[in-house]
């Protein structure tokens, strides 16, 4: 018997991700050239099937981790984590691991940069768009990592 509460949050996800520029796709009606930025469903990855890998000009990017509404989202950013050495399955990628990942009810979602200092995932009202996401992924360093070098050069606070 299919998980209701899951199958309504990935119904909602899929919502979001269309409104935030995403063409969502199952596996397999897979074509990572149908749009600048694709989430794909179940696809496999090296810690298990993800929910959702995001692709951007043919590249994962990051990964989506879908929760049925209640669950503390705190609790699924190691699982989700897990999701971002797909390399096996996904030889294009834009970072190794992937950088981004996203845990959602469909209702709360949080997002988070692996490649920062100090890991945290924090709450966002939205999906990113596929062009912010590329966007910081060719940046040299994390918001967090220059917020930290300027509070050391500038402000001498750490």
């Amino acid at each position: 018997m299919p998980d209701l509460p899951e199958q309504l949050a990935r119904s909602n996800i899929d919502t979001m991700l269309a409104a935030a520029g995403w063409v969502v796709q199952s596996l397999d009606e897979l074509n990572l050239s149908a749009a600048r930025g694709v989430a794909v469903r179940e696809m496999q990855s090296f810690g298990g099937p993800a929910d959702y890998i995001l692709f951007e000009d043919i590249k994962a990017l990051g990964v989506v981790e879908a929760k049925k509404a209640g669950t503390t989202l705190s609790g699924t950013a190691e699982q989700s984590a897990r999701y971002t050495h797909a390399r096996k399955w996904i030889p294009q990628r834009w970072a190794d691991p992937l950088p981004f990942t996203f845990e959602s009810t469909g209702i709360e979602t949080n997002f988070r940069d692996q490649r920062g200092p100090d890991l945290r995932s924090r709450p966002v009202f939205a999906f990113h768009r596929p062009e912010h996401l590329l966007e910081l992924v060719q940046r040299p360093d994390t918001m967090r990592a220059r917020l930290k070098h300027f509070a050391v050069q500038y402000v001498g606070l750490i």
